[in-house]
């Protein structure tokens, strides 16, 4: 095997691979034996038509296809490990050449990783946001562990009011069709909650168990089902049964009942150790964020689009993965949003070159600084992994291959450019500029 390289614009190339005619008629000779089973010619035993007759029957070219197929995937990979071109988008593959007894010659059109030159990146000024908890945010946080540990009351003596969590029939019209799903039997709903659109809570309250109602509603304009958007509909309702919230007191028997902690005092430091511990990952994640944002904007690359239509398949890919998670397919997303294949794939090209260029740049920086991630830092990241699984770092580290190993290492050194970045960083409290302007 022979193999050529073209250098493009905008860090493109084109290989061109000859694959010796010897090694091109064995693959033709392995495809024939896959397929010779398939072919039922007069005159001889399915599948031990030979090979010449089969050629003559349905043209030369009839096994080509299987045997540049068998070939190509292997000559291609040899191709890159020959001329150590580091490809970062999918081949676009084009055969020039291709017979019996004749060499066989592809064309590969690939993506090359851009160079990145460095502007600044040491002694960037960046702005940390100030950590505060408030005594606010502390009794938010303990009014959502009241919420959590509510007890549902069944009330069988009033009406509906805000707050009540109620289990209802309901089926809805428009223009007197019911339409797809508009039907639900045994519902639950929190009157309040503001979950069904429009004014549909707002008009059950008041109602008692077994009353009945015509509920009058209009469909928001920018409603995820385009069929229904800004249509009128009525929804006939039955209320089936009423529950409400019952609250326990936030004090020390609640503390002890619901955490570790033995008074509400201690209960309500630790909740503000937590949310000041919070911030703080946030405001530092923020910080460094911005710090690569702008070694970026220092830095000159030349991104092809090859590179960019691949890291845009690998985030749809991604995407697809979250949303079956959730219970729907792609296609119900991009139904309930309104939007078309292309549209989606198209909004996702700014976040794809900003990941790319981020990329690039902490990987100049990781060679520039000769940051390396050592097997320390190997061994902490895969404790971190079994102490998430729950398992011996030794069957974590029988789990990972070789290969994956490095990619580690390359993810631990990138984040370790991160971290170089920010040592580096003029760093600013904002409480500290507000505090100036005061003065």
């Amino acid at each position: 095997m022979s193999v050529q390289v073209e250098k493009l614009e905008h860090n493109m190339a084109k290989l061109t691979i000859e694959v010796e005619a010897a090694e091109f008629d064995a693959a033709t000779k392995r495809a024939y034996n896959k397929k010779k089973s398939s072919f039922n010619l007069p005159g001889f035993r399915k599948g031990k038509v030979p090979m010449n007759v089969i050629e003559k029957t349905y043209g030369a070219g009839v096994f080509y296809e299987d045997a540049a197929n068998d070939i190509m995937p292997k000559a291609y990979a040899d191709a890159l490990d020959e001329t150590g071109i580091d490809v970062v988008s999918r081949p676009e593959i084009d055969v020039t050449k291709i017979g019996k007894g004749e060499s066989f010659i592809f064309t590969a059109t690939v993506a090359i990783k851009p160079e990145v030159t460095l502007g600044q990146y040491k002694g960037l000024e960046v702005q940390k946001e100030s950590v505060e908890v408030t005594d606010e945010e502390v009794e938010a946080e303990l009014k959502k562990a009241q919420e959590q540990n509510a007890r549902e009351i069944t009330v069988e003596d009033r009406p509906v009011k805000e707050g009540d969590v109620i289990t209802l029939d309901y089926a809805g019209t428009i223009d007197g069709v019911p339409f797809d799903g508009g039907t639900a039997t045994s519902q639950k709903l929190e009157i309040g909650s503001h979950s069904f659109i429009d004014t549909f809570e707002d008009q059950l309250v008041g109602l008692n168990i077994g009353d009945e109602k015509d509920v009058e509603v209009t469909f928001p304009e920018e409603y995820h089902a385009p069929d229904l958007a800004g249509k009128p509909a009525s929804f006939h309702v039955k209320v089936l049964g009423i529950t409400e919230k019952q609250l326990p007191e936030i004090d020390d028997d609640f503390a002890q009942d619901t955490t570790e902690f033995d008074s509400l005092e201690e209960y309500k430091a630790d909740v503000r150790a937590k949310l000041e511990q919070s911030k703080e990952e946030r405001a530092k994640s923020e910080m460094e964020n911005v710090l690569v944002e702008k070694a970026v904007e220092g830095a000159a690359m030349d991104i092809p689009d090859a590179m960019i239509d691949s890291q845009v398949e690998q985030m749809i890919d991604e995407f697809k993965q979250r949303v079956t998670y959730q219970g729907i397919s792609f296609e119900q997303y991009l139904q309930f949003t309104g939007q078309n294949p292309e549209a989606f794939q198209e909004s996702m090209r700014p976040e794809a070159v900003k990941r790319i260029q981020s990329s690039l740049v902490l990987e100049a920086i990781v060679a520039a600084e000769n940051i390396e991630a050592t097997d320390e830092d190997l061994n902490k990241e895969m404790e971190k992994m079994a102490s998430m699984y729950q398992m011996d770092v030794e069957q974590i580290a029988s789990f990972i291959q070789d290969e994956q190993k490095e990619n580690m290492k390359k993810d631990i050194a990138i984040q370790k450019a991160v971290e170089f970045l920010a040592a580096e960083a003029k760093v600013t409290e904002a409480s500290d500029e507000l505090d100036f302007e005061a003065e």
